[in-house]
């Protein structure tokens, strides 16, 4: 097992590194590989964004290797080409390759996406790699099909290689769906996993859970790190006023909304909240918001978008976030109950930077309920009557304590949660 950490805190969670203010300065080289990368708004591709500019920031030299942004709703971006391509963005040197995409991206089409930015950007990674000589690669989960050829690459020439875990991805692939059942692909999946994640010199993920399961992968314990994905606290916080969302959308002081704002996926559950919703079609003052995109939005239009009570939106301007999350009188955070303790949402920082009422639903024994203890209400995960009951009992009565939410997010904040990963990035004291 890691190592027990604090909750939240991530003061003493990256090992012992050279400061990485100090050997970031020194314009040391640095080439992040990953699938999703800025301007992606959503999930992991904001969070790496946000990563490889802090490092610019500190002085490194960075180079991104990466995708067309495509998520969460797995067509490329108006402005971009399914190709490659090379530019400049925010002072880093971005390389984008193609990969395989269609609007469905269910079943086998989950695995056929990452295997082909493996394939696509293989040789590029590789150049990149012996060409430049980095100190340090930074390789990022979703996805880890492709890290072997950077492994090799990087042995090539002596380069660290740092692996960020924001995804267990075989784990969750198996957990919805994705992949069936089939105990031969199981046992591949993870005896390549096994394989891959013994290459990193370092790996930091993002839960203390995840953490446990990278060790119950045989990974040693000093070598992973728990650094909480984060939340601008200075573009997130409670207003004082009202939101001028709710007149924009037609809502009255008496009308009680209820709003979901993230990836609209298969780990979500987001059909139990919306089958929830319908149970709640009599109470004409609750009104459920679904804003965002995503592989399973489509579905769900058709077979909820009729209710009078359930609105679906886009994801909105990240210049207007905080007036959004502002605008609910309850946050939800449904998720499936096989992947509660394999991911652990980004939407939630946000959430609970905003101070808002937040319902959760997740078991008692998970990380989640674990971290955000009375700060939130919960509900059985993957019982749409149960959370039908939870949700019309917020509108009456409290849903956690507000303090406690605040006090949560304040432990988020962004600029020392990256400065735990730019300490992670640095390479080690030379032991010579």
């Amino acid at each position: 097992m890691v190592a027990a950490l604090p909750s939240i805190a991530v003061e003493d969670a990256v090992p012992p590194a050279a400061s990485g203010e100090a050997a970031l300065a020194t314009r040391q080289r640095v080439i992040v590989y990953c699938m999703n990368f800025a301007p992606e708004i959503a999930g992991v591709g904001k969070y790496t964004g946000e990563i490889a500019e802090h490092l610019i920031a500190e002085g490194a030299d960075v180079t991104v290797v990466t995708t067309p942004p495509h998520y969460p709703g797995w067509r490329v971006q108006s402005g971009y080409g399914n190709r490659y391509s090379t530019s400049m963005q925010d002072g880093m040197r971005v390389l984008r390759v193609p990969l395989i995409l269609r609007r469905n991206m269910k079943g086998i089409w989950r695995l056929i996406a990452p295997l082909s930015f493996a394939a696509t950007s293989a040789p590029v990674i590789f150049w990149q790699i012996l060409r430049t000589r980095p100190a340090t690669v930074f390789c990022i989960e979703p996805t880890l099909f492709a890290a072997p050829i950077a492994q090799l690459a990087a042995k090539l020439v002596g380069s660290q290689v740092v692996l960020h875990v924001q995804d267990l991805e075989v784990d969750a692939a198996f957990a919805v769906g994705h992949l069936g059942s089939k105990t031969w692909l199981k046992k591949l999946g993870y005896a390549f996993e096994r394989m891959t994640l013994h290459g990193f010199d370092r790996v930091v993920t993002i839960s203390n859970r995840m953490a446990d399961k990278l060790v119950e992968k045989g990974l040693a314990a000093e070598r992973v790190s728990v650094v909480r994905n984060w939340v601008d606290l200075s573009h997130i916080f409670p207003m004082r006023e009202i939101s001028p969302y709710r007149a924009e959308l037609g809502f009255g002081e008496r009308d009680f909304v209820v709003l979901y704002s993230g990836n609209i996926g298969a780990k979500q559950g987001l059909n139990i909240l919306l089958q929830a919703a319908e149970q709640l079609r009599p109470a004409s003052h609750i009104h459920f918001v679904v804003a965002g995109e995503g592989p399973a939005k489509a579905d769900l239009q058709s077979r909820y978008g009729h209710l009078p009570n359930i609105r679906f939106l886009p994801f909105q301007p990240y210049s207007r976030l905080n007036e959004f999350l502002n605008m609910p009188d309850l946050h939800v955070l449904p998720q499936e109950r096989d992947a509660a303790d394999l991911v652990l949402p980004s939407k939630l920082g946000g959430m609970l930077a905003s101070g808002q009422p937040i319902l959760v639903t997740a078991d008692p024994d998970t990380e989640l309920a674990h971290v955000l203890g009375d700060a939130v209400c919960y509900c059985e995960p993957g019982n749409a009557g149960a959370l039908a009951d939870a949700i019309q009992a917020v509108t009456i009565g409290p849903a956690g304590r507000k303090d406690a939410r605040l006090e949560i997010a304040g432990t988020l904040g962004k600029d020392e949660c990256l400065r735990m990963i730019s300490l992670a990035v640095a390479p080690a004291p030379s032991t010579d």
